[in-house]
């Protein structure tokens, strides 16, 4: 971990692979139009990571009605994480039952918006929920993009980190 300073005392901060994701995503939300929120969630279906302000440190998260209606379900991060982590077990069955093997990538295609889910190499899920107008093509090579870069980093440490991190935005 690196110190970071805080009010003179040093305190350990985020370790590189940390900023590394929060990098990633953070290119992700911005490089893409219609990206109105992305959470990665752990294979046993914890929140890791969000793009919504409440998991950063420091920031206190409001009630959903203070919230913009671009900043995911009901403005929460954790309300796309159930959803992220629900889908993804509920596809992993259903192949399963079709013997279809590996789920890579669900698409859920609503009146107002989309949401895609794809698979990271340890078995963490990356959710994307986006505006109607958004390119689906666009959105789902980010995410591959994403999904690539981040299934080197997100090692077991990382998912510990990043767990403690998100519990005490909490």
């Amino acid at each position: 971990m690196t110190p970071a300073r805080t009010h003179g005392v040093t305190a350990p901060g985020p370790s590189d692979g940390a900023r590394n994701l929060h990098w990633l995503l953070t290119d992700l939300v911005e490089e893409v139009p219609g990206v109105l929120s992305v959470a990665v969630v752990s294979s046993d279906g914890l929140l890791l990571l969000s793009s919504t302000p409440e998991t950063v440190p420091g920031t206190p998260p409001g009630p959903a009605s203070e919230r913009c209606p671009g900043e995911g379900p009901r403005g929460s991060s954790a309300d796309l994480a159930t959803i992220v982590a629900g889908l993804g077990s509920l596809t992993t069955g259903a192949a399963a039952l079709m013997d279809g093997g590996t789920v890579k990538q669900t698409m859920v295609a609503m009146d107002g918006g989309g949401l895609f889910v794809m698979t990271i190499s340890d078995g963490s899920l990356l959710g994307v929920h986006t505006a109607p107008d958004c390119d689906m093509s666009i959105v789902a090579y980010h995410m591959a993009l994403f999904v690539g870069r981040a299934g080197h980093v997100l090692t077991p440490e990382l998912r510990r980190e990043l767990r403690k991190s998100v519990e005490a935005g909490a």
